[in-house]
């Protein structure tokens, strides 16, 4: 903290002026937090022990007159539920989630009356008159029953407003506005019983209308003094929102007609360095944020970062932050809430909701979950290491089950842990039994974490955190047990988990302040780091949560958003009174969810600079390399040959070889080290696999015809068994796996009709007089290939989809499920064949004809495929040179052609000099 900073000031009056009552004074704070650095403070000013004054917050200081307990906001929502449900009529009541939408606003607007001391019957009926006139248009008899429900609804507003305050009053609790309320008709006999003590209230800004009534009083009876942090720059300007309140006060307070306002200062028009940096993004702002505070570090390595602070305009910067800070920070003090949304144990939870609310609603009975909501929760990192479910996901994924009964969950996983029973654990006796079963989780899962590790005792954090939340929903649910509906459930933790915070642990007095916006009140700090300041983020944007509209609130004098930006602007040039060097980051970018045009406090210290001010504008963006990406390169070792060797003893398919033709590295990864495609769920049928069925199908159809000719009624006893052999390889290639409804069924029709339009197209050939006889179906061929120019020899070796003899020559047909057209299998040159991923039809074609050369007994050799997409084609044939039809027969020129090119291939996959080269688009 800097020297003779707002606390440093008002430690020497209690010193100097309160020296000989400082057990009977009290001094009253904006907030807690600045209680620890007051009393710090006083220790710089004192040499021997003194008994400290009592120092309490605002709120404490309030809740103290009125002797009224204040409540959490979802506890309020419950006791507010019960008042609305006692007075409204059956037939209109509605459910809690539906009440729980308006409700939330409704109590705000309470609390704001009872704040600023209105007549809530004024103020309400005000609303219902003005709903009137709205309404004064519409004809009786036009009137409906939603628009008289609607009207009713104002109405009842000041009923519901007397029954809720009698009721709050009766148990003894209270909403902030309810509470000061209580605590103004309180003053005169408290006053009576403290009258030996002396207040001193420091480092105001805003005060609601009971706060003044409540400190005026008790300065006009000589009880209380009053200390403001009044800069005359903003002070005297009777624009700038920064001293809105305080020059109120000063021209409005009976006080000031004869007293000195206190106190007003000249800090702000000091000599500050203030640096205005624009940068993409959040992850941009944190990086910076981080450097800062390096340089700091780099030009005095003894400095004390306690006379630092970097204020948070949103708390999504913090983690990013931290992990941007330098390792030479020590001592480190995060004096903000940072909200449970995105902590792991509220996720973990959040689709634990999902998957048993999205089961109840599909079936009760038989309690059907959903695959992605099973695995979500399975392989969340709080439960995969712990719930010994690794073989439970691998039957999920290799089996298809798209949709699980509960039942079958619990038979593929019959040792289960505790908690895998807790997470699976139905949720059909009511929301109690839930909130009981998450509770019980949440301790099995804090259990798991160790206290050695840092990173699970922060984890631990969090689930505490969620557990505390859990908890408090367990105590209201027990006392209105008629609210029991999971969705209710579901919908009131979502909004209970916003007010969830996870508190962090440091010392406050050493080392680098990270703080909100709102725990900056009253401190002052050399350095000042300021991230998020864009429109919307700092200032925040406006927000209408009122059903009290503008030009009413103007009229009664409650706060509109124009008091709202004075707050924020109060708080932001208070950071900057005293600051010396200001570091103020934005986000340059234009769009995005963190995004919004450079901050309006920045323009105005443009427009409005002191003269003593130096202030620049810079604009930080990331340095990019030369080549955003470096392709991958992998040299070939003695253990890559050796297993190059161990393929070509075992055989090279023509799709490993096409693989190295599209990317060498794809090929390095599959067949080398022999990495596989991990085993997923396929809720809808990829093309692949719809390919498989029709291929698994046309081999069952044409299996007793191997080894003879086909006959018209061979095909046409084919067509009645199509369905059945269709759904039978489903099954067997798409195992658990929907395929009665959605896309799946569509899919099962398309693999039905490609069998049926292959049937027929092969119908009319032998209509037509071809001669068709079976060789082969799905038959794996090999063939040695040597060469002089291959270190070793090298096998060839596929699976063929079909050979046949067709009016004499060897037909070898390879199906595609997608569509091929003839150019895809038309050679123009033989140069750079392997060379072109788009010769991947010719290659692997040629390379069957290959595999088959030595078995086709000198008969004329054809090879093609067979597109289920373009069967109107017919077979389209390897064909060298478009316009020679002729040569569609694979020769002995062309297949020493080809020869010469695989060789070619080959060569440069086996040769040990050259690596594999990833080939980047």
């Amino acid at each position: 903290m800097i020297n003779n900073s707002f606390l440093d000031k008002i430690a020497a009056v209690l010193i100097d002026d309160y020296a000989q009552d400082l057990t009977d004074t009290i001094v009253v704070l904006p907030n807690k937090r600045a209680k620890i650095f007051l009393i710090d403070a006083l220790k710089k000013q004192v040499n021997t022990n003194i008994l400290s004054p009592e120092i309490i917050s605002i709120e404490d200081f309030i809740q103290d007159i009125s002797q009224i307990r204040t409540v959490d906001p979802i506890e309020l929502l419950f006791e507010f539920y019960e008042v609305y449900l006692s007075i409204t009529d059956k037939a209109q009541q509605q459910t809690f989630e539906q009440f729980a939408n308006w409700a939330k606003m409704l109590l705000q607007d309470f609390n704001e009356i009872d704040r600023y001391l209105l007549d809530p019957t004024h103020v309400l009926s005000y609303l219902k008159d003005i709903e009137d006139i709205k309404k004064w248009g519409i004809e009786v008899e036009q009137k409906t029953t939603l628009l008289e429900k609607y009207i009713d609804f104002w109405k009842l507003l000041p009923s519901y407003y007397r029954a809720f305050y009698a009721h709050l009053l009766k148990k003894g609790v209270g909403y902030q506005g309810l509470i000061y309320r209580q605590a103004v008709e309180n003053l005169l006999p408290y006053t009576k019983t403290i009258q030996n003590k002396k207040y001193l209230f420091a480092g105001f800004n805003a005060l609601n209308a009971s706060e003044e009534k409540i400190i005026q009083h008790l300065i006009a009876v000589d009880q209380a003094k009053i200390f403001w942090d009044a800069d005359q720059t903003f002070l005297n300007d009777p624009y700038h929102d920064a001293g809105l309140f305080l020059r109120r006060f000063k021209s409005n307070w009976k006080h000031y007609k004869s007293n000195p306002f206190e106190w007003i200062v000249d800090e702000f028009s000091q000599t500050k360095n203030i640096q205005v940096i624009g940068t993409p993004k959040t992850i941009g702002q944190a990086k910076i944020a981080g450097m800062i505070i390096e340089k700091i570090l780099d030009e005095n390595p003894m400095a004390s970062l306690d006379k630092v602070a970097i204020v948070l305009g949103e708390e999504n910067v913090l983690v990013p932050l931290l992990y941007s800070l330098p390792a030479s920070v020590g001592a480190l003090n995060i004096t903000m809430g940072y909200s449970s949304k995105n902590n792991p144990a509220q996720i973990l939870i959040a689709k634990l909701f999902k998957m048993h609310t999205n089961a109840l609603s599909r079936n009760a009975k038989s309690y059907v979950l959903y695959y992605k909501d099973v695995l979500d929760i399975l392989t969340h990192p709080l439960v995969e290491p712990y719930a010994q479910t690794s073989v439970l996901v691998k039957i999920i994924n290799q089996n298809n089950y798209t949709f699980i009964t509960h039942q079958k969950v619990m038979e593929l996983n019959p040792e289960p842990t505790d908690l895998f029973l807790l997470l699976f654990k139905k949720w059909e006796q009511g929301s109690i039994a839930v909130l009981e079963t998450i509770s019980e989780l949440l301790l099995t899962i804090k259990n798991n974490l160790s206290n050695d590790n840092e990173e699970e005792k922060i984890t631990k954090a969090f689930v505490f955190a969620i557990f505390k939340v859990i908890n408090k929903l367990i105590n209201y649910y027990s006392q209105h047990s008629h609210i029991d509906k999971i969705d209710t459930l579901h919908a009131i933790y979502k909004q209970v988990i916003d007010l969830a915070e996870v508190s962090f642990e440091g010392e406050p007095l050493n080392g680098l302040q990270i703080m909100g916006v709102l725990e900056s009140r009253v401190l002052d700090f050399d350095t000042v780091i300021v991230t998020s300041m864009n429109e919307g983020k700092f200032p925040a944007g406006k927000s209408q949560n009122s059903f009290i509209p503008y030009d009413v609130k103007r009229e009664l004098g409650l706060p509109t958003f124009k008091e709202k930006d004075a707050i924020y602007t109060y708080h932001f040039y208070h950071l900057l009174q005293r600051a010396k060097n200001v570091y103020m980051l934005y986000n340059t970018e234009s769009d995005g969810l963190d995004a919004g045009e450079k901050s309006r406090f920045i323009t105005q210290l443009e427009v409005e600079r002191q003269a003593n001010h130096n202030l620049t504008h810079e604009i930080y963006n990331a340095v990019l390399p030369e080549k955003a990406y470096k392709p991958m390169v992998i040299e070939k070792s003695e253990a890559v040959m050796d297993r190059l060797k161990e393929i070509a003893a075992v055989g090279f398919s023509p799709s490993a070889l096409t693989s190295y033709i599209r990317n060498p590295i794809q090929f390095y990864f599959q067949k080398i080290l022999r990495i596989r495609e991990v085993d997923e769920v396929e809720e809808n049928i990829a093309l692949n696999t719809l390919g498989t069925i029709i291929h698994e199908t046309l081999k069952v159809l044409y299996d007793p015809f191997v080894g003879r000719f086909i006959s018209e009624a061979d095909i046409v006893n084919c067509f009645n068994l199509i369905d059945a052999e269709v759904l039978t390889q489903f099954k067997a290639v798409y195992k658990e796996g929907e395929i009665k409804k959605g896309r799946n069924l569509l899919a099962f029709e398309v693999a039905k009709r490609n069998v049926h339009n292959f049937l027929k197209v092969e119908l009319e050939r032998i209509k037509a007089g071809d001669a068709i006889k079976i060789i082969a179906l799905e038959k794996t061929y090999e063939r040695v290939l040597t060469d002089p120019g291959l270190p070793f020899p090298v096998l060839i070796k596929g699976n063929v989809d079909r050979i046949e003899e067709r009016n004499g020559n060897i037909r070898i047909i390879d199906y595609k499920t997608g569509k091929v057209e003839k150019a895809s299998v038309t050679l123009k040159t033989w140069r750079g064949l392997t060379e072109d991923i788009k010769n991947d039809k010719i290659i692997q074609v040629l390379a069957y004809a290959f595999m088959y050369e030595t078995l086709a007994e000198s008969k004329p050799i054809e090879a093609g495929i067979i597109s289920f997409k373009n069967l109107k084609s017919g077979f389209l044939p390897f064909n060298f040179k478009e316009d020679r039809d002729s040569e569609m027969i694979i020769d002995e020129i062309i297949m020493a052609n080809y020869k010469v090119q695989i060789v070619t291939l080959l060569q440069e996959i086996l040769d040990k000099n050259i690596p594999f080269q990833e080939k980047v688009v």
